[in-house]
C-alpha cells in the first residue's frame, strides 16, 4: 500500500528528531574528548584561535605555525612530536623528569652532530643507550627505523630508490 505524503511527513519528523538526539550525544562524547585534550596539553583559548586576535592576524599565525609544524624538533618515537615553540608538551615533561635529555629527543640534527654529542657524553660517563641503525644511505645519513622517517630518506624513497637498498 502506498504510503500518503503526510504519513511520509510525520516519519521524517520521528526521524529527524532521533536524529537529533543521537547528534547530541556524539556532540557530547565530542566535547567530553576534546576538553580532556585541552586539560592535558595546557591548551589556551588563543591557540584554539579564540582569542581576541583579528581574522588577519589569526591567519597569519595559522600560517607560521603549519611552516613551524612541519619542522619538528623533538619527537619520541611513539608519535608525539614537538616544534620547540610554546610550553613544552607534557609527554616531554615526563621524559625529562625520569633522566632524559633533550638531545635524546632531538630530530633536527645532522647524523654527525648527534653522533657526536653520544660519543662526547658516553666518553663522560653519562651511560647513554646505543640506538642501532637500521638504515643508511651513502651520504652517511641514519636512521634507526624509530619515529618518523627522516627528510632524507623520504626523498630518497621519492625518487624511487628501494627501501631495502638502504638497509644497513
Amino acid at each position: 500500500m502506498a504510503q500518503s505524503y503526510k504519513q511520509l511527513q510525520k516519519q521524517i519528523e520521528a526521524l529527524q528528531k532521533k536524529a537529533d538526539q543521537l547528534k547530541a550525544q556524539e556532540v557530547g562524547g565530542v566535547v567530553n574528548r576534546i576538553r580532556v585534550a585541552i586539560a592535558h596539553y595546557g591548551l589556551t583559548a588563543e591557540q584554539l584561535g579564540f582569542g581576541a586576535a583579528s581574522t588577519a592576524d589569526r591567519k597569519a599565525v595559522a600560517s607560521m605555525k603549519s611552516a613551524a609544524s612541519s619542522t619538528e624538533k623533538y619527537s619520541d618515537g611513539m608519535g608525539h612530536s614537538w616544534g620547540g615553540r610554546g610550553p613544552r608538551p607534557q609527554w616531554l615533561r615526563d621524559a625529562l623528569a625520569a633522566g632524559k635529555t633533550l638531545d635524546d629527543f632531538s630530530t633536527g640534527t645532522t647524523p654527525q652532530a648527534k653522533i657526536a654529542r653520544k660519543s662526547k657524553s658516553k666518553s663522560n660517563g653519562a651511560g647513554k643507550r646505543k640506538t642501532q641503525v637500521r638504515f643508511r644511505d651513502q651520504a652517511g645519513n641514519t636512521w634507526s627505523g624509530m619515529g618518523p622517517r627522516p627528510r632524507w630518506l623520504k626523498e630518497a624513497i621519492a625518487a624511487g630508490q628501494p627501501v631495502e637498498q638502504l638497509a644497513a
